[in-house]
């Protein structure tokens, strides 16, 4: 399989550091992959000094030598990045490793995408005008054939389980205006879709959760379960999809619970967020779900407080590389 290409991310944050841990333990047994980015950040990562690296032309000519050297195929910063400061200075060279890795995949010398995190704040300081990644990548890819239905849509993964937010960021009051049957059905849909295709589930179940207390309890606690929620669930389950709900999220993620599905679709950021990062902090992923192009990502963001320290936690970087190569696979056997 041809290699992965994972974008650096900020530079200011904690992405040069976890790409070269996740070298160091991947060189040997793979899944290979080529850094999108500064050659030069990456050496200045803590612990990067004995971690040989390799400035290359192709992703071909990294996964070569991908156990001998952390491969970069290198497009420098124009300005000086300080370890924990955010900068809108580089954004243009943040966006172009994302677009880099972009291209490199459609084109077929990468086998899929991953990101590593970028902050909004100094992005949209320069113009950005895009929520995160998924949004982005969903633009970049737009015009490209994709069999199936299409994304972006946001799913983390962690332990055994799988969420998918209807809703991402936005603040909690707009949320209810936000929730249609349309969206949700959408929504589901692509994640039906993507789990028997990226996630060799034959048979897909799927969840609904409720929006507001006890699932609306009747209508006692909120009217969206019965306005919006249900009448989706009967929409999904007439095409096709094996989906329950709405269920009372309170009582949807403990162990026995989690038996009874492969995914949930919750309503709104936290409701989805929280469950996974409580089962597996460090080895949180988000997948890009309806796309032409696997990408994954690591569920954390750019931890600005600890980055340049040496401190930072590699674990989700390496599950990330790791899904995307395994999607990627079943891509290719399909």
């Amino acid at each position: 399989m041809k290699a992965l290409a994972v974008t650096l991310g900020d530079p200011a944050g904690i992405g040069p550091e976890i790409i070269a841990k996740a070298w160091n333990t991947l060189k040997d047994t793979g899944p290979a992959f080529v850094v999108i980015g500064d050659l030069g950040q990456v050496a200045s990562a803590p612990g990067s000094d004995k971690r040989p690296l390799v400035r290359v032309g192709s992703m071909e000519e990294g996964a070569r030598g991908f156990s001998d050297a952390l491969p970069v195929i290198d497009i420098p910063v124009r300005s000086p990045v300080i370890a924990g400061q955010p900068s809108p200075d580089n954004a243009k060279e943040i966006i172009g490793w994302i677009e880099t890795a972009v291209g490199l995949a459609l084109s077929g010398e990468a086998s899929g995408v991953v990101t590593a995190p970028i902050s909004k704040s100094p992005l949209y300081e320069s113009g950005f005008t895009f929520p995160g990644h998924t949004e982005f990548l969903g633009m970049l890819t737009a015009n490209t054939r994709h069999t199936g239905a299409r994304g972006p849509v946001m799913m983390l993964t962690g332990g055994d389980l799988r969420v998918v937010p209807a809703t991402v960021h936005l603040p909690l009051a707009e949320v209810p205006g936000k929730l249609t049957i349309e969206s949700l059905v959408s929504t589901a849909v692509v994640a039906d879709q993507a789990l028997r295709k990226d996630f060799g589930i034959r048979k897909p179940r799927l969840v609904m959760t409720g929006l507001n207390p006890h699932a609306g309890e009747g209508g006692k606690l909120g009217h969206e379960e019965e306005r919006i929620i249900s009448p989706a669930v009967r929409a999904l389950r007439d095409l096709g999809v094996d989906c329950r709900g709405p269920a009372a999220a309170d009582a949807l993620f403990h162990p026995e619970a989690r038996k009874g599905y492969d995914l949930v679709i919750c309503m709104y950021h936290d409701q989805a967020l929280i469950p996974v990062k409580m089962l597996d902090f460090w080895g949180g992923v988000n997948v890009t779900l309806g796309l032409p192009i696997v990408r994954t990502s690591p569920d954390h963001g750019v931890a600005y407080d600890i980055a340049g320290r040496g401190l930072a936690r590699e674990d989700s970087m390496i599950a990330a590389i790791r899904l995307a190569a395994e999607i990627a696979e079943r891509r290719q056997a399909a």
